[in-house]
């Protein structure tokens, strides 16, 4: 299975509220989103079922996406609400798999 981290923003915001998470109860982050994600990136990628990380827009607010295969109660429990300050979400992609070259 070929795996791809997607390092690059998205610009599609989460679809409805976490109810995991209350931003109103966050501290301040000390390190920046792409640093956050950058360091957790690898942890993440362990988890069996998680094809890749980003970084998004979860109700207008900066959140590391974590794209799994299929979600299940078991990937919630091992992936957390938040990393460092920022909120996680997760989204259910299926495989990521590699275009054919042209």
């Amino acid at each position: 299975m070929a795996c791809f981290i997607a390092v690059a923003l998205s610009a599609a915001g989460c679809a409805g509220e976490n109810p995991r998470h209350d931003y109103k109860k966050d501290k301040m982050p000390g390190k920046t989103i792409q640093e956050v994600q950058k360091e957790h990136t690898n942890e993440l990628m362990a988890v069996p079922g998680v094809v890749g990380t980003a970084i998004g827009a979860c109700d207008e607010k900066p959140c590391i996406k974590v794209y799994v295969v299929k979600k299940t109660p078991e990937l919630d429990r091992k992936i957390p609400d938040t990393l460092e300050g920022y909120p996680v979400m997760t989204e259910e992609t299926g495989e990521f798999r590699r275009l054919p070259e042209k």
